[in-house]
């Protein structure tokens, strides 16, 4: 089965944050997708871990590309994009989360996130949620 990740589940695999172990839990469990913005959401939050001293820099970009292997989809953004507005404007909740929204919506599986907001916003799409 599908799990669609977003990146406040994903930024735990490679942060010590609270409910890391929940997050790490996912790994191996299903067929893990997310969009390509993933990406970058991992890569800015390894950025401000080593700003603020978390982590070292020479720690930031293992942790990326072992975030990023744990997926066995990533799927283009350009794809979801229509979508992806759509429940954005339909919500009023911001595109970028609504990528992972639209993926959701178009694997027909449901969405993994520590966020209250995006879990809340999956709910009015009908899309099922996973909390971490």
């Amino acid at each position: 089965m599908t799990l669609v990740v977003d990146a406040s589940v994903a930024v735990k695999w490679v942060l010590n944050e609270q409910h890391s172990a929940e997050a790490n839990a996912l790994r191996g469990e299903d067929d893990l997708a997310a969009p390509t913005l993933i990406a970058v959401e991992i890569g800015s939050a390894l950025w401000k871990a080593v700003r603020r001293g978390a982590i070292q820099r020479r720690d930031a970009l293992p942790a990326l590309r072992a975030s990023l292997l744990a997926f066995a989809n990533i799927v283009a953004d350009n794809t979801l994009y229509l979508r992806a507005l759509t429940l954005a404007l339909d919500l009023g909740h911001p595109v970028p989360d609504c990528l992972y929204l639209a993926l959701a919506e178009q694997q027909n599986a449901p969405l993994a996130t520590a966020d209250e907001t995006m879990m809340a916003a999956a709910r009015r799409a009908k899309i099922k949620v996973r909390r971490v």
